[in-house]
């Protein structure tokens, strides 16, 4: 951690010395421990500390698939990585400045990623002979020179945690499990945050036991008072506020922001918002956060299986409801003849794909961006339908009107896909002023539209949206048939009539492809960049961080990043033959690079990875590098 300026001790009236005070403009912070030691909730209480503050801030929780992995070891470690600066930052950072490591497997676990001269604060008393030989360790990293290069700071967290609430009513496990609370008023000390946020927290957590609530502000300010005592930390660390656009801004996940977004649709579009989902994870939170905004025509069902909960999302759009369904890349498969036939009905219906890591159950909390083939193809016949990604948390406010508009405007299946990375981590907000936001409003069928006045046809086109129309069942005069066989151009009789399926098959690809969506933007500064890297969804931010890098180089470098899929912006072939060369990145094999050679005859350079992280911005830089050494 390079400082920017540092302040003399000094000391005040009473005699004691003043510790110094070192300026940064970012920090990267990573708790590690083992699954049961609380670190997400850790990290989560120091970003929103970070976030009162007005720092720019990137998160990056990483956490085990099983519930409770055998404790101490590596499979069982839990981590949490906040970057925070006083800058505009893209990324949670490619290597912490500072790691907690709550035990030899989360030490073990993380010292790869840590930059010589990182701190490390390590919790002595679980370095146990019994936890070093989980973790193959001979003999204890604290005892020999295998750490020489990191600035080690050894503290008792667990006994000195348990010391502090000794006078407490509280047991000796309820003690030690408040260790995480010792650590984060530490941290907090030495990163000048503010913590009255985090003992309000605490108050509303433990509310129904207050010995707990005591218990935990008591080492929370324990951990606060060490820092501020001890003489193994010598400085403390401020990071100024970053230079924000004005606002009112929360700290949000990428979950929840998708989740506002929906329940911002139901209000744009005057409709009640219907959400069928099974638990899955990373979708599950967006089923959580939604049961809780009833209060806005927000209805969730937790349907018995995904094919339950995808049937009733459209059985709510029939109805004349916003459906919309949740899953991951296992759950979009059993999803998908019901995608088939929401395309063949021509109702909205939004399906939320949150990415992991395949295939089949694969690596459930790691992200991966695997899902495209499979959202763009992945259906029986010709069932195209229009396809979507965010590329930050907070866009994933965005992306999800933008989805509903979409589905409502053009009675279209819309699948949105998140992923893991994004769903997970957080950023601040700057709330949106609501007026701001599209208008969503649907207007249905009410009366026959056939040229004798009194019949219905259904399946009568919008000639600009190629949409038919959304007639409410019980809608007197406005009978029609539904289901999954052929329809009549028109009447939406069953037909088997070969001239007309053709006819219906193409009209339906037509109504996707001719959503009109924004032109790709392109941010070349200098103008005269001959490489494009191209991304799409949660490599926004490492392919920006890396572009800055090359650019901080001297080299010119130009960037784009695709949010609409399906169909795909009307200018983008002809940027991508305004560049010599195209490099993809994507957290799969190329999939996207695959769809660019094959539409745009592009001979797109496919830079790939799948080990269930984000790419780091350095890896990236090096390649780019590469690339332009060959232009």
């Amino acid at each position: 951690m390079a400082g920017q300026g540092e302040s003399p001790a000094v000391a005040n009236e009473g005699g004691t010395v003043t510790k110094q005070i070192r300026q940064l403009d970012r920090v990267v912070i990573r708790f590690a421990g083992d699954s049961g030691d609380g670190m997400q909730l850790t990290g989560d209480r120091f970003t929103s500390e970070t976030a009162q503050l007005g720092n720019d801030i990137s998160t990056l929780p990483n956490f085990p698939a099983e519930i409770r992995a055998p404790a101490g070891t590596l499979p069982g470690v839990s981590s949490f990585q906040v970057h925070f600066a006083d800058y505009d930052i893209l990324t949670p950072g490619d290597a912490p400045n500072v790691l907690v490591a709550m035990n030899p497997a989360a030490l073990k676990a993380n010292l790869a990623d840590l930059p010589r001269g990182a701190d490390i604060i390590v919790n002595t008393d679980e370095f146990t002979k019994r936890n070093l030989a989980k973790v193959g360790y001979q003999t204890s990293p604290l005892d020999d020179e295998s750490l020489a290069g990191y600035v080690v700071h050894p503290v008792a967290l667990t006994s000195m945690t348990v010391g502090a609430l000794a006078s407490f009513a509280v047991s000796k496990k309820d003690a030690e499990r408040s260790k995480n609370m010792f650590a984060l008023g530490l941290l907090s000390w030495m990163y000048s945050r503010p913590y009255e946020s985090t003992l309000r927290f605490l108050e509303r957590k433990f509310a129904s036991r207050p010995e707990l609530v005591a218990a935990n502000v008591a080492a929370f300010k324990a951990g606060w008072n060490f820092g501020e005592t001890t003489e193994d930390f010598a400085v403390r660390y401020e990071v100024k506020p970053a230079k924000m656009k004005p606002g009112t801004y929360r700290n949000i996940t990428g979950n929840a922001a998708l989740s506002l977004g929906l329940v911002a649709a139901g209000v744009r579009s005057g409709l009640p918002v219907f959400l069928g989902a099974y638990p899955i994870t990373p979708a599950s939170d967006i089923l959580h956060e939604l049961s809780k905004h009833k209060r806005f025509g927000v209805l969730t069902v937790q349907a018995e299986d995904e094919i339950a909960a995808v049937g009733a999302a459209l059985g709510a759009s029939y109805g004349g409801s916003l459906g919309v369904t949740t899953t991951s890349g296992p759950g979009v498969a059993l999803k998908s003849e019901t995608i088939s036939l929401a395309v063949a009905l021509e109702l909205p219906l939004v399906i939320v794909d949150v990415q992991r890591a395949g295939p089949s159950t694969g690596m459930p909390t790691k992200t991966e961006q695997a899902d495209l083939n499979m959202a763009l193809f992945g259906r029986h016949g010709e069932a195209p339908v229009a396809v979507i990604a965010p590329r930050s948390p907070s866009d994933c406010f965005f992306a999800a009107l933008e989805a509903a508009r979409i589905a409502l405007t053009y009675r279209t299946p819309v699948i949105l896909l998140s992923d893991n990375y994004v769903a997970n981590g957080s950023e601040p907000w700057l709330l949106p002023d609501v007026e701001s936001l599209p208008d969503l409003r649907v207007e249905f069928a009410t009366k026959p539209n056939g040229e004798d006045g009194t019949t219905f046809l259904p399946y009568l086109r919008d000639p600009e949206t190629l949409a038919r129309p959304w007639a409410i069942p019980g809608t007197p005069g406005l009978e029609h048939r539904i289901g999954g066989l052929e329809k009549a151009d028109k009447t939406g009789d069953i037909s088997y009539d070969p001239a007309n399926h053709d006819f219906m098959v193409r009209t339906r690809a037509a109504r996707i492809e001719t959503i009109p969506v924004p032109d790709i933007e392109v941010e070349d500064p200098d103008g005269d960049a001959r490489v494009l890297v191209l991304g799409w969804g949660s490599t926004y931010g490492p392919i920006g961080a890396a572009c800055r890098g090359v650019r901080q180089r001297g080299l010119s470098i130009a960037q784009a990043h695709l949010r609409h899929l399906a169909p795909m912006p009307a200018n983008l072939g002809e940027v991508l033959r305004s560049y010599d060369k195209v490099v993809i990145p994507e957290m799969n094999l190329g999939q996207l690079a695959h769809v660019i050679r094959a539409r745009y005859l592009v001979d797109a350079i496919s830079y790939n990875q799948v080990r269930g992280l984000p790419f780091t911005a350095a890896e990236l830089e090096t390649t780019l590098e590469e690339v332009l050494k060959n232009v």
